[in-house]
């Protein structure tokens, strides 16, 4: 079993952050820094095929994960044969959804199309036997974000081969006609989402706009937090050097 895919399992604090920039740079130099993983965000931000390989192809220390654009069985293949450790489903709304994506990243009948000539099969210097052993240890993670998803969700949770639950607050907040995420409605569906998750053994994961948040929501079970990006943390960093510059200058920049 891959290290992340253990340390999460055993519901050890796990915290990543997404990539929004496709390129392979920002994950050699967030791969420098003390994150437990970074997740490259297919869904949301412009990865091709090309950029998420290059990207992919640079993780060293910190390993990378992959959300999805959707789970058809076609992104799940490309972002697994490419070298992603684990995967971020989007918009799993049912059990059903939910076996279909595990079968999609195992070889199986009808699942996961085999090629032995990808990165995650060494190029061809794994074999077909170990590369099948080694597809044991990717990371599966069912994104819940929609009415009908957290309606499902104990038997959603239920699903064998699903390692975590992820909690899609914003899509959620929208999903129920809320304003904001801390809407009492929407911060009852979460708590849902952790209880069933807690009651089938599944780790629980979210995003929060507020990094302080993640001790109340351990406290109901959730061990995996994806907090801000290269965006924020780029945008926080040129503001803060501005701020730091003015304030000791006394004004103006020169």
């Amino acid at each position: 079993m891959s290290g992340l895919k253990q340390r999460l399992n055993s519901g050890e604090l796990v915290i990543g952050t997404w990539v929004k920039t496709p390129q392979p740079i920002i994950v050699e130099v967030l791969s420098l820094t003390e994150l437990d993983c970074l997740v490259l965000d297919a869904e949301h931000a412009p990865f091709d095929r090309g950029s998420m390989d290059a990207c992919l192809a640079v993780q060293g220390r910190v390993p990378v994960l992959v959300r999805t654009p959707t789970s058809s069985p076609e992104h799940v293949l490309q972002a697994l044969d490419s070298g992603a450790v684990g995967l971020v489903v989007p918009h799993i709304r049912s059990a059903e959804e939910a076996r279909q994506l595990v079968q999609s990243t195992r070889y199986v009948s009808g699942g996961r199309g085999y090629a032995g000539s990808s990165r995650a099969a060494g190029y061809g210097t794994k074999g077909m036997e170990r590369h099948r052993r080694d597809s044991q240890d990717v990371i599966v993670i069912a994104q819940i974000e929609d009415v009908s998803a957290v309606e499902s969700i104990d038997e959603i949770a239920a699903v064998e081969g699903i390692d975590a639950l992820f909690i899609g607050r914003a899509d959620l907040t929208v999903a129920l006609g809320a304003a904001t995420p801390d809407d009492p409605a929407v911060v009852a569906a979460v708590q849902k989402i952790c209880a069933a998750g807690a009651a089938a053994g599944r780790r629980v994961g979210m995003f929060l706009q507020r990094a302080g948040d993640a001790a109340e929501w351990q406290e109901q079970g959730a061990t995996l937090f994806l907090l801000q990006s290269d965006h924020d943390f780029l945008r926080a960093g040129a503001n803060a050097l501005t701020a730091a510059v003015k304030h000791r200058g006394g004004g103006a920049l020169v």
